[in-house]
């Protein structure tokens, strides 16, 4: 039986790349976005596109309804939908901080809480969410972004435990340095924000450390988280984690293992090497 996918955030890079490589794989792919013009190329290549806001309770619940309507089950859900604010905590308006939890957090939240009856009924079911390194490590400038993946990490663990006697797995997909639009969008955030305050000069040297994940010579492509969603699909019994990308299997394990002091100056060694960069 054909498996029924549900992405966010495919409008662009690693859920543009997964949706591709679903559709390959052989799922029946809804591939969803704030926009739905941002998903024609999409469409011309097989899948169903849905206009579906993780900040909107109606959209989020009519595009499951729609799904299961149109197919009486849904399979899997990649919570891939999510940007990076960046920025002095001081700095940071509130109702930036609020904005950045509503996607990163609560959008996943919720929308999870919407398939999952279908999946407890059908027995069966995957929820994949993306978070980051940055769910494990930590920068200066990027205090809301962090705290938001540190959040997801969390709430899967918990939510792997509790799905688990349903027959539901959670995956947690831990990309390092990925070429997309999110490095862009970070330091646009970064500068706008910080770049004219009493963390001018921070945010300069930030911006030079996010400009690292669209450094072909640094980052990885889509692609090669595409394939790990593919493979943890895939799989029989599926990894807790899987960390992908350029340097994420080395940041997890040192994390791991390194005390907060040797995790602190491991970071300003990286900060001080990014100041130093042309």
């Amino acid at each position: 039986m054909m498996k029924t996918v549900l992405i966010t955030g495919t409008s662009s890079g690693i859920g543009k790349a997964t949706t591709e490589k679903l559709l390959e794989d052989g799922y029946c792919v809804y591939a969803s976005a704030r926009s739905i013009d941002k998903l024609k190329h999409l469409e011309a290549r097989g899948a169903k596109i849905i206009e579906l806001d993780v900040t909107q309770d109606g959209s989020m619940k009519s595009g499951v309804d729609r799904i299961i309507r149109e197919c009486g089950r849904l399979d899997i859900l990649i919570n891939n939908a999510g940007y990076g604010s960046y920025g002095a905590l001081e700095d940071i308006p509130m109702e930036e901080a609020r904005n950045q939890f509503e996607i990163n957090v609560f959008g996943l939240g919720r929308l999870t809480q919407l398939v999952l009856p279908q999946m407890r009924e059908q027995s069966f079911g995957k929820i994949v969410n993306i978070t980051s390194v940055g769910g494990k490590i930590y920068e200066p400038l990027g205090s809301w972004y962090h705290a938001s993946k540190f959040a997801v990490e969390g709430l899967s663990d918990c939510l792997r435990l509790e799905l688990e006697p349903f027959g539901i797995d959670v995956i947690i997909v831990e990309p390092g340095p990925i070429r997309t639009e999110w490095g862009s969008i970070a330091i646009e955030k970064l500068i706008r924000i910080s770049g004219h305050t009493a963390y001018a000069k921070a945010a300069q040297t930030g911006a030079k450390l996010l400009a690292l994940s669209n450094d072909e010579k640094v980052a990885s492509e889509p692609e090669v988280i595409a394939n790990t969603i593919s493979k943890a699909l895939k799989a029989e019994k599926p990894k807790a984690r899987y960390a992908a990308g350029s340097g994420a299997k080395f940041f997890v394990t040192f994390r791991k293992f390194a005390s907060d002091a040797m995790m602190d100056r491991f970071m300003r060694f990286i900060i001080k090497q990014a100041a130093s960069r042309q």
